[in-house]
């Protein structure tokens, strides 16, 4: 046992959870945390963002990545109040995060002293749990306990505060080996399981709705064997991309607002439905009552507050993914429905993609893009148009190669989002996606990629509007545009420059394809400007509120 200080005692914790990078800002009161890491910076490498809240989507994304505990720091006030928004982001996928702040003194506290904030009240309803230490001696037990309950089930993000004597103050410190994280499996009722096995081997037609908690709970391998033993289509939410291969013949694309018609009609055809580490998002269901009504529904999920919560279902197992799947895949007898699955391929063959892939149009770009990368790269995305056409064009065949801001949709989560996925994993070729609209909220982020040379690629989408908000405006609003028309004289390619990266811009397919090439050759921090029309949408759709089988696309609008 040795005396530490508080700010050692913290750099001492992340070491022992295996922290290899920190995503952050320092400020006053975090001083004493960044001298003591600057003396462990062979250990623990610090990437200084441009912003705390592109420190917070860069943890996020590292997270995400990596399937570890992304970690970001910043200091009080303001500092801690950037990071909200990155920390929301997190808590509404269900990412392992771990914030750490620090805050002024005890004998300060309360007092609206400088750069002064209640973070963690400030974040209470979007954590999983938050802390202030004010004590030394509770220190290393409080960043151990919220490393253990980032990753404790449903995953989520944890924010410790720490006033800044507790970072000065010297307490006695013991090392202690991570505590294991236990699966949860003690809540998985064997009346449940039975039941499900009895509704799936009974079904005709079933179909397997999977969502990023397959991709949480580390269940992609055991998804495809209990897919291929009960011969079912499976469909995605944005979430649960990379969850089920997207090119396997059984797979049906995502479902919801911007789903496939094979996904959305077909979901209604089923007489099953069986959904795995998804929580039934508006996004995704639609017209709650008008979703799946000739299925029964069984819900698995770790997370026992979402059974129930916006669809009734006649069935849950509640507990970790993997091992439900386990054991279903284990008890049920293989099954072959060859009628459903030529049902299924009918649809497929009844509603093919549409999309232009011959000239410079979204969904051309995103196909251009999977083209040349052979469906290997790490592929980031802010939030709109965008962000479905990355959905729905490129092909995910592992998890964690997708990476978006799903539950929040937050403009300029991307960049910082890249850079904290290609420090994680540094041998995949790692690709924003973003649109003009969302690249100029944090496109400040490229300054932290260019001074550690991250190589990361951004891809700009440029229809200069907010092309989904738009979109929206075209259909319902009688094409009234209020203030989503971003024609200015921002040069992107002029502004990758200021920041120290390379620029390019791309106005047809043959110089996206030469800018990609040389960005990926280049290997550095490249920003590429696609041309694309304002009027480009993103289809199939559905409107907000409305059934999944009311799903239309231009075909439908243009015969109406």
């Amino acid at each position: 046992m040795k005396q530490l200080t508080g700010s050692e005692i913290v750099i001492e914790c992340l070491k022992e959870q295996g922290v290899d990078t920190v995503f952050g800002y320092p400020g006053g009161t975090i001083l004493n945390v960044y001298d003591a890491l600057y003396k462990h910076q062979d250990e623990i490498r610090h990437i200084l963002t441009s912003h705390e809240q592109g420190a917070a989507h860069a943890a996020d994304g590292y997270a995400r990545a990596t399937g570890k505990v992304g970690v970001c720091m910043a200091t009080s006030g303001p500092g801690a109040t950037n990071l909200v928004t990155g920390i929301a982001t997190a808590y509404m996928d269900s990412i392992p995060l771990v914030a750490i702040t620090a805050n002024v003194g005890v004998s300060l506290l309360g007092k609206d002293s400088f750069q002064e904030v209640d973070i963690a009240g400030v974040v209470m309803p979007i954590t999983k749990h938050s802390f202030i230490v004010k004590n030394v001696h509770e220190l290393a037990d409080t960043i151990r306990r919220a490393f253990t309950i980032a990753q404790t089930g449903r995953p989520g993000p944890v924010l410790v505060d720490i006033t800044k004597d507790v970072t000065s103050n010297v307490a006695d410190f013991e090392p202690k080996a991570p505590e294991p994280i236990e699966k949860i499996t003690n809540t998985i009722n064997a009346d449940d399981l039975d039941m499900a096995i009895r509704m799936i081997e009974k079904s005709e037609k079933p179909f397997v709705l999977c969502g990023g908690g397959v991709i949480a709970a580390d269940a992609s391998k055991e998804l495809m064997k209990f897919v291929e033993k009960i011969d079912a289509p499976v469909c995605d939410t944005l979430m649960g991309k990379g969850a089920f291969p997207g090119t396997d013949i059984r797979y049906t694309g995502m479902i919801g607002m911007h789903g496939t018609k094979v996904s959305n009609f077909g979901i209604n055809m089923a007489d099953l439905v069986i959904v795995v580490g998804a929580r039934f998002s508006d996004r995704v269901i639609g017209n709650a009552s008008k979703f799946a009504q000739n299925a029964k529904i069984i819900h698995i999920d770790v997370d026992a507050a979402e059974i129930d919560k916006n669809i009734l279902v006649d069935c849950s197992l509640v507990g970790d993914a993997k091992e439900v799947l386990k054991m279903l895949a284990t008890r049920i007898k293989a099954i072959k429905h060859p009628e459903w699955a030529k049902e299924i391929r009918g649809l497929k063959e009844k509603f093919p993609d549409h999309s232009d892939m011959n000239s410079m149009t979204g969904p051309a770009i995103i196909n251009k893009i999977y083209e040349i990368t052979e469906g290997k790269a790490t592929i980031t995305t802010d939030v709109g148009q965008h962000q479905m056409w990355a959905a729905q064009h490129y092909y995910y065949t592992e998890p964690r190669r997708f990476i978006s801001s799903g539950g929040l949709g937050t403009m300029g989560y991307g960049v910082g989002a890249c850079i904290g996925a290609k420090v994680g994993m540094a041998e995949n070729i790692t690709i924003n996606i973003a649109g003009d609209g969302c690249f100029r909220m944090n496109m400040n982020e490229i300054a932290t990629a260019t001074r550690y040379n991250i190589p990361i690629i951004q891809v700009v989408i440029n229809n200069h509007v907010l092309g989904m908000v738009r979109q929206w405006q075209t259909l319902f609003y009688e094409q009234r545009y209020s203030s989503t028309i971003l024609e200015d004289k921002v040069d992107f390619v002029k502004v990758a420059e200021a920041l120290g990266a390379t620029g390019m811009r791309a106005t047809n397919l043959d110089e996206l394809e030469s800018a990609i090439k040389k960005a990926i050759e280049l290997n550095a921090p490249v920003v590429i400007d696609c041309m694309i029309d304002k009027d480009d949408k993103v289809f199939p759709m559905v409107a907000a509120g409305a059934a999944l089988e009311s799903c239309f696309d231009q075909q439908d609008l243009d015969n109406k």
